[in-house]
C-alpha cells in the first residue's frame, strides 16, 4: 500500500503501466470522493495526454487519444454495462480505468481470461491517499 500525496500519484501510475505494460483493465475501487476520477486524470498525464479527464457519470464511457479509456459505472451499474455490450470495448488496445467497478464485473472478467488489476483507493489522512494495486 502506497500513501500518497496528489502529487506523488505519478507512482501509482508508474506501477500500473509497470504491471500492465501494453495497456489493460484497471478497476478503481473506494468511496464516492476517494480519488477515482482524480487518478484517471493523473494517469493520463503520465501518458502524456494533454486533453482535460472528467468523470464520465452521465455517459459511462469516454475516452482520451488513442490509449486511454474511461468508465464510470455508478448510475448504469455492471447490468447496463453488459447489455450495452461495452465488454467488447475492454478489448480495444490501450488503458481501461473503470470507476465502481464491483464483484460482477471482476467475476465476469476472470471468467472470460482478461487481465486487470484493482486499485484500491481510500482518504487516509487529510491530504493523503492510500493507493492498494492487486492483482486479481
Amino acid at each position: 500500500m502506497m500513501k500518497l500525496s496528489l502529487d506523488q500519484v505519478s507512482q501509482v501510475c508508474a506501477t500500473i503501466a509497470q504491471e500492465l505494460p501494453d495497456g489493460g483493465i484497471v478497476v478503481l475501487q473506494g468511496d464516492l470522493a476517494s480519488g477515482k476520477t482524480t487518478f484517471t486524470q493523473a494517469f493520463a498525464t503520465f501518458l502524456g495526454i494533454k486533453e482535460g479527464v472528467t468523470s464520465p457519470t452521465f455517459s459511462l464511457q469516454q475516452h482520451y487519444g488513442d490509449k486511454l479509456f474511461h468508465y464510470d459505472l455508478y448510475n448504469y451499474g455492471f447490468e447496463k454495462f453488459l447489455s450495452l455490450g461495452m465488454l467488447e470495448e475492454l478489448e480495444r488496445p490501450g488503458y481501461h480505468l473503470i470507476e465502481w467497478g464491483d464483484e460482477m464485473l471482476i467475476e465476469w472478467l476472470k471468467r472470460i481470461g482478461m487481465e486487470f488489476r484493482i486499485l484500491k483507493i481510500t482518504k487516509c489522512d487529510t491530504n493523503l491517499r492510500c493507493y492498494e494495486v492487486q492483482c486479481a
